[in-house]
């Protein structure tokens, strides 16, 4: 049975009413098919991930890159994909709303918008252009049924004030994201804090430095865990300590540990 892009959307919402849910992250289609093939029920891009597929470091993708892939992946597979949408491609709330626009038509059931600078000085949005940039991708959405995440990256630059990530992601919510985000959070308390700020609507989890199982963040009241670059850099872990042994050493023996080519044939057949 065909799944539509409106299925998908509909399934994706549905995931975010109740219990807790790993929203792993493909660089690529064959990594976002593998994934749908261990039974995940929905994806989420990584910036990073993806950036470094086509041999650049993260945040310096254009939007057209990242649509094109974006779009790749939401039609390679039968499970709602979440994009990491950066922040929009864009500072203006108007050039936000146009570009997200363009994620939508890719076909993803869900995505994020950071309301971080890339300056260090100032590393986040002053709070009322951040919340304009939410609304406007609200707007942007329209009736789609896309969801909206509103992220805050305050703890990933520094910025670790839990008042201050807690009033933007209220600020958020009421702006009109769906699911709230501010990555870099660790303590069970900070976690189980700003759960209580976002309820009702649902928060998702960097799983990162905190170290908790699925069923520890479900117990905090975490909606959803996403991984990041991190399923990207494992696999690059693996490739670059084969490549530097028969550079350095002229030896093979880290080719063992790959996975098998017979297994990987099956599965995408």
């Amino acid at each position: 049975m065909h799944v539509t892009t409106a299925d998908k959307r509909a399934a994706f919402r549905k995931l975010h009413e109740s219990g807790c849910f790993i929203l792993p992250n493909p660089v690529d289609v064959g990594s976002a098919k593998a994934l749908q093939h261990l039974g995940f029920k929905a994806l989420a891009s990584s910036s990073a991930g993806f950036a470094w597929t086509i041999g650049k470091a993260d945040n310096h993708v254009t939007v057209e890159d990242v649509c094109q892939h974006l779009a790749a992946l939401s039609t390679s597979v039968d499970i709602p994909v979440n994009a990491d949408f950066e922040g929009g491609f864009a500072v203006e709330p108007d050039k936000v709303a146009e570009n997200v626009e363009r994620c939508v038509r890719t076909g993803v059931a869900g995505l994020s918008i950071e309301d971080s600078t890339g300056d260090k000085d100032k590393p986040i949005y002053e709070r009322a252009l951040a919340v304009e940039r939410i609304k406007a991708s609200r707007k942007a959405i329209g009736d789609s049924g896309v969801l909206l995440v509103g992220r805050c990256e305050a703890y990933l630059w520094g910025v670790t004030d839990l008042k201050l990530v807690i009033d933007r992601l209220t600020a958020y919510a009421d702006a009109g994201a769906d699911c709230l985000y501010a990555p870099g959070l660790k303590s069970r308390e900070d976690i189980a804090a700003v759960v209580k700020a976002v309820a009702p609507k649902p928060f998702n989890l960097l799983i990162g430095g905190s170290g908790l199982s699925l069923q520890e963040a479900a117990d905090l009241g975490v909606r959803r865990i996403s991984v990041g670059g991190s399923l990207a850099r494992a696999a690059w872990g693996g490739f670059m300590r084969a490549a530097k042994e028969m550079a350095e050493k002229g030896t093979f023996a880290e080719l063992a540990s790959g996975y098998p080519g017979g297994e990987l044939n099956k599965m995408f057949s």
